[in-house]
């Protein structure tokens, strides 16, 4: 990787560059530390808005940011573009596509893939939003439906291309829903006149009793009653058993025909090959209160990837969400420092919940803090605040805001544009 080794200074490998590797590249001392940061991407995605580029409200790079961009001009730090398939971490060590590298410390900060909870046909036709690629993947395929659709003489197959179904009622679900919801009430009619709007529905599938679970039951009754007035079909209670990329095959024998099955129902930890089964719950990384790997003396885990089950408060382990991980890197880059500058007074990782959010529409959200909760307009507003705030850099914030400003008065999500046509893949082998 031409990296040079310097006698003096301990390694530190950071795979990953999200919220919680990001923080610790940033925040570890150079006279202590060689800083090795590796990502498969070289930038760095804001994936809270990831369903605004899904939807055309914003451009992909007021997202992004770049990484070199983000950590410059800054001694004893090194990024590389590389995929990570393999740690040996018994001669500590990893291998990546384009070539191998050892470690004094490893820091493993991959957060999170899509969870499919083992169903390859919801894997092979449903839609995930992980990454900016798959957003602008569904942004193509929402506004090619629509082109599809009026070239149909077929009220079924137009009906199958303009039905859309989200799977998952967390946040990400219901901004979605939301976001859709507008786009049909607002946008569409305007962009596709000679198009009966009326056959475009929106279904939001929740396999709980309610909306929001991680939010309080206020929030879950408000976000329920601001998506029903903007028109999404809910179904709480809803299980989802299969898709073949036509229908979708609940309980209790109930279907809906759609060619757009978008799914945000749970993710999972971004496990790279090398670890033991001993050393996982589930699929994240067991790590102790100072988010040391529990069978390794070098090695950390952080962010989505990392569980830590020491914690009465979270039996399941951390929310896997941008909070705990920022929280999680700014905590281990300051424990390193100053185990590295003889200074013993190591705390273990406490979780401060500064609160939670979800945006419904226009001038339509809701906020949890630990003693505040608000709803409608004022919700809407700190959302975006805070929003804008957590962007890296300043040419991000300003499209963000020149966008939303220009959105809010014109309802004219200008991004709607189909760069690199998306194909889906075909079923040859339906479902009986």
């Amino acid at each position: 990787m031409n990296i040079p080794k310097v006698n003096n200074l301990k390694r530190v490998v950071i795979i990953g560059a999200g919220f919680a590797g990001l923080q610790v590249a940033k925040k570890l001392r150079r006279d202590k530390f060689q800083v090795v940061l590796i990502d498969k991407n070289n930038y760095h995605t804001f994936q809270p808005l990831l369903y605004q580029v899904a939807t055309a409200g914003l451009e992909p790079d007021s997202i992004a940011h770049s990484i070199r961009n983000i950590i410059k001009k800054t001694k004893n730090f090194f990024f590389r573009l590389a995929f990570v398939h393999y740690i040996n971490t018994k001669e500590q060590k990893i291998y990546t596509n384009v070539g191998n590298l050892p470690y004094d410390y490893l820091i493993v900060a991959t957060g999170s893939v899509t969870n499919y909870f083992g169903n390859k046909n919801i894997e092979s036709f449903a839609f995930p939003m992980k990454s900016i690629p798959e957003a602008l993947n569904l942004r193509s395929l929402i506004l090619q439906d629509f082109e599809s659709a009026l070239l149909t003489k077929n009220d079924k197959e137009k009906k199958r291309l303009m039905t859309f179904v989200i799977v998952g009622g967390g946040p990400t679900g219901v901004e979605l829903a939301g976001a859709l919801a507008e786009m049909k009430k607002y946008v569409l009619p305007h962009d596709y006149p000679d198009l009966d709007i009326q056959y475009m529905n929106i279904h939001l599938l929740q396999a709980t009793s309610r909306l929001l679970d991680g939010m309080s039951k206020q929030s879950a009754q408000e976000a329920y009653k601001n998506l029903k007035e903007l028109g999404v079909i809910i179904w709480l209670n809803c299980l989802v058993k299969d898709y073949d990329g036509e229908i979708v095959f609940m309980e209790k024998n109930k279907k809906i025909e759609s060619s757009n099955v978008i799914w945000a129902a749970g993710v999972k930890g971004a496990i790279i090959k090398g670890f033991l089964k001993e050393d996982m719950e589930g699929n994240r990384i067991l790590v102790d209160n100072f988010l040391k790997a529990v069978r390794y003396k070098n090695i950390f885990a952080i962010g989505d990837v990392a569980y830590i089950n020491e914690n009465k408060h979270y039996p399941n382990g951390y929310p896997m969400t941008a909070q705990p991980a920022i929280q999680q890197g700014n905590y281990l880059a300051k424990n390193l420092n100053c185990f590295f500058s003889n200074n013993s007074n190591m705390k273990p990782f406490i979780y401060k919940n500064l609160g939670s959010m979800a945006t419904i529409g226009r001038n339509k959200a809701v906020c949890d803090f630990p003693y505040l909760k608000l709803k409608g307009f004022l919700a809407w507003i700190v959302w975006m605040f805070v929003h804008l705030v957590s962007l890296v850099g300043f040419r991000n914030r300003a499209i963000a805001l020149t966008n939303w400003v220009i959105q809010y008065f014109h309802y004219n999500k200008s991004v709607r544009l189909i760069i690199r046509p998306f194909y889906r893949k075909k079923n040859h082998l339906k479902i009986s």
